[in-house]
């Protein structure tokens, strides 16, 4: 294993509560038995661990204590939930079949990506833990997209597994902070629901209609009254018809006791990943489970009871499937014949915090980072991926195919889709800073083991490669999510909410940006009742707010027919909704909604929207001759040729103007103002300080601003425009074509073919049609019309 950085232990950071001040103490902790050091999270309510600090995991449930909010199951969804519950005031009880699996990593060891990145950082935006414990635990680092446009680059980071989930056991179980004293856990493992059934029954948490107080901060017209729309659509009297039963708590087997046990509770968050009625799969050996247990063949146990009473409740139940690639021993491969790809530095961190104060990831900072390595799959892989492909599994869904992940296919299907391609790339990423494991990124395929072997050995840098653990697919239920309400919960069983993978999304990533919605929701509603408050307003994010208000917004009204993954070009409003701009668009509606409650991240907040302010002004105010511009940045750069036309001599434009121009970037503008401050400081000998560069931490929000600025202005329209027209008719005689099409996906134009809509209405529900894919085929059917009347025109002249 080559890594690019010494080993070195790293340091727990412990953060005071001062305005964004720090302080730093070593202490040690081993993981896993290796000996290593446990870098702390930042957060500045984070403490080190203490015989003082309260045991949060139950040995045993005490059937005289009854709680607001039951999240089933402790993996992304449920981590996010279960944190976001009880950080509204809720009593909150995690329910985990393994405490020890809490935080895995059940597939690739990363966290982010293009899209994903966006989610993270929206969560972290919100107080969530996902983006502090990838921080803590990240031995990579790349900002995927860099050469293109801020709205669609993608934060990524390579987790060492171990750490990962160490990081997060210790925040959930160890993790003296806000909230968390609302926060237990108890290792059990959910076999139904305990509910009161009657028709139109009344919900005991409900939630308001919006009125004259409700908190948004949708600037655009349509947006919000569509928000609007969508919160009544989640209060109590809204879903009364549908009402069919409502939570009354959880029925489990106690691990400690293996007893038969019932909790009481008013809300249950269920994540059950893919436990629902579970069933593994290497070649054609079937069995059932939700997973396996990392470098085991124990497997965890599926969730059948779950699924009867959904079933029974008339849940729209449908299969899907994922899988996870073998895993390779790093000693047995030939790292020089494979293309290293480095980590990032500096490395950019997900979290907020972190970024506010000019900070590193910790493994980061010490240089304590790995380097991933790239091979490739050639056309012998390919011969005998096909070849075997007799022997794969066959699944319940879609005809035995297999209902997957269309955008992270086995390679399998990478072969079988794309026949023309000779090679696809596979990226090999170590699972830690002191393990041999490797992860084969875009290999997965549950071939039997010897052929899986085969295969890999096939490729370059891989032909001496021993397998650790073959790799294997897992078929689970998920329910179809347009039987939701934007907050998550169910319209037939009032307090009952679903996240993750259960909704029919993949990732993480997704996972988690559902969980803290329907955690924030269950734990609000559930407390209020509790507490004998008045029915609160739902915790709904607009379109234009957030990628998490896209993907559900999408899940609820489209709902899925594959497992859904987060893309930037889903959402409309992309050109706002930026990685950089998370805390911006969501931090104070977290704090107004009692999501967010860190007084580090509201001063962090506050002192970033002031430097962006400033240096905003900064720009527009700094003016200079176009000529000027031109001489010191190059005609090239700042406005060509035209910048030297006659008469242009006395016309002025400001730094903010010349940043707008294509290829000119915030460090071009500030050296040229740095100069210019400099030559008039000495012709004045005046003794003012010199011009500071915009900080690191608001550098991308201040660029990106003002670049895309006329760019949201043109957004606004299209899509204005766009709404206005839901109702134009396509024509049927439509050709859906890539050569007509060129911008359109794969997936675009097979579903326009399989569903041939006749309006912009029915195309904007088709789910997998992109937002910017829409707009392109409502101009597209208006040119068609426009070059239709002319032609009758024409024919009709010519009679």
């Amino acid at each position: 294993m080559r890594h690019s950085g010494s080993f070195t232990f790293a340091i727990i950071t412990i953060i005071s509560i001062m305005h964004l001040a720090s302080a730093f103490a070593p202490s040690v902790r081993s993981i896993s038995g290796r000996g290593s050091i446990l870098p702390a999270l930042t957060r500045s309510y984070t403490a080190t661990i203490s015989a003082a600090q309260r045991e949060v995991v139950l040995k045993a449930h005490d059937p005289s204590k009854s709680y607001d909010v039951i999240v089933i199951g402790g993996g992304h969804a449920g981590s996010e939930a279960a944190t976001a519950s009880a950080r509204t005031g809720a009593r909150t009880l995690l329910l985990t079949q393994k405490v020890s699996t809490l935080g895995e990593l059940s597939c690739n060891p990363s966290i982010g990506g293009i899209g994903k990145g966006h989610l993270v950082r929206e969560i972290d935006a919100l107080n969530g833990v996902m983006g502090d414990v990838a921080d803590a635990s990240g031995i990579h680092f790349r900002m995927l997209n860099r050469r293109k446009g801020p709205a669609v680059r993608g934060p990524r980071a390579q987790m060492d597994r171990d750490l990962y989930k160490d990081n997060m056991q210790h925040l959930l179980l160890n993790g003296d902070w806000m909230g968390m004293e609302n926060l237990s856990v108890l290792e059990a493992s959910a076999e139904d629901l305990l509910l009161d059934e009657g028709e139109g029954i009344e919900t005991l948490t409900p939630f308001s209609e919006p009125g004259s107080d409700d908190i948004s901060s949708s600037s655009n017209s349509g947006e919000a009254s569509r928000l609007e729309k969508a919160k009544a659509s989640s209060s109590a009297k809204a879903n009364a018809d549908d009402r069919r039963a409502r939570i009354r708590g959880v029925v489990a087997i106690d691990s400690a006791t293996n007893e038969r046990i019932e909790i009481e509770s008013s809300t249950v968050v269920l994540t059950t990943g893919t436990f629902l009625r579970g069933v593994l799969m290497i070649g054609h050996e079937r069995y059932s489970g939700g997973r396996h247990l990392r470098d085991s063949e124990e497997v965890e146990p599926p969730s059948v009871g779950l699924a009867l009473t959904l079933e029974r409740f008339g849940f729209p139940l449908g299969r899907l499937k994922t899988g996870t690639p073998a895993r390779l021993d790093g000693r047995t491969i030939d790292w020089d014949a494979c293309n290293i790809q480095p980590s990032e530095r500096p490395a950019l961190p997900f979290s907020h915090l972190r970024q506010s104060r000019g900070e590193e990831p910790p493994l980061a900072a010490v240089g304590n980072l790995i380097d991933c390595y790239q091979t490739a799959t050639n056309e012998l892989t390919h011969k005998m991926v096909m070849d075997y492909a007799d022997l794969l599994p066959r699944y319940d869904g879609m005809e035995g195919k297999g209902n997957g992940p269309r955008y992270c296919p086995s390679i399998y299907k990478k072969v079988e889709r794309f026949a023309e391609r000779k090679s696809h790339n596979s990226f090999l990423e170590p699972e830690g800073l002191t393990s041999d494991v490797v992860y084969p990124n875009g290999m997965s395929g549950p071939y039997p083991e010897e052929i899986q072997q085969k295969i890999f050995r096939s490729m370059k840098g891989l032909e001496k490669v021993e397998i650790f653990r073959p790799g294997y697919d897992v078929e689970y239920d998920f329910v179809n999510p347009q039987v939701l309400t934007h907050t998550l919960e169910t319209k037939s069983i009032a307090g009952l909410y679903l996240a993750g993978q259960i909704c029919g999304t993949t990732g993480y990533e997704e996972a988690g940006a559902q969980g803290i919605i329907a955690g924030a929701n269950a734990g609000r509603a559930a407390g209020a009742a509790y507490r004998g408050e008045n029915a609160p307003i739902p915790f709904v994010l607009g379109r234009d707010e957030a990628y998490i208000g896209v993907l559900i917004d999408d899940l609820v009204t489209k709902g899925a027919t594959e497992p859904y993954r987060m893309f930037t070009s889903r959402a409309e409003y992309r050109i706002s909704l930026r990685a950089d701009n998370a805390d911006l668009r969501l931090t104070r509606k977290g704090a107004e909604y009692g999501l967010v409650t860190d007084p580090e991240r509201l001063a962090a907040l506050d002192m970033r929207e002031t430097l962006i302010t400033d240096n905003v002004e900064r720009l527009r105010t700094f003016k200079l001759f176009v000529t000027d511009w031109a001489k010191r940045g190059g005609n090239d750069l700042m406005g060509g040729a035209a910048a030297n036309r006659p008469g242009r001599e006395g016309h002025k434009k400001s730094a903010e103007e010349i940043l707008g121009m294509p290829n000119v970037s915030l460090k071009d503008v500030e050296q040229i103002m740095a100069d210019v401050f400099e030559e008039e400081k000495e012709a004045t000998e005046s003794e003012i300080d010199s011009l500071d560069p915009t900080p690191s931490s608001v550098y991308d929000t201040v660029e990106a601003s003002v670049k895309y600025k006329s760019y949201v202005v043109r957004q606004e329209k299209d899509i204005e425009s766009w709404r206005k027209a839901q109702g134009a008719k396509i024509p049927p005689t439509i050709i859906y074509d890539h050569a007509i099409m060129p911008t359109f996906s794969k997936e675009e134009i097979e579903k326009l073919n399989r569903f041939r809509p006749s309006t912009f209405a029915e195309a904007s529900q088709i789910s997998g049609l992109t937002p910017q894919s829409i707009v392109y085929l409502y101009h597209h059917v208006m040119r068609l019309n426009k070059e239709s009347r002319q032609k009758s025109r024409e024919a009709e002249a010519a009679r």
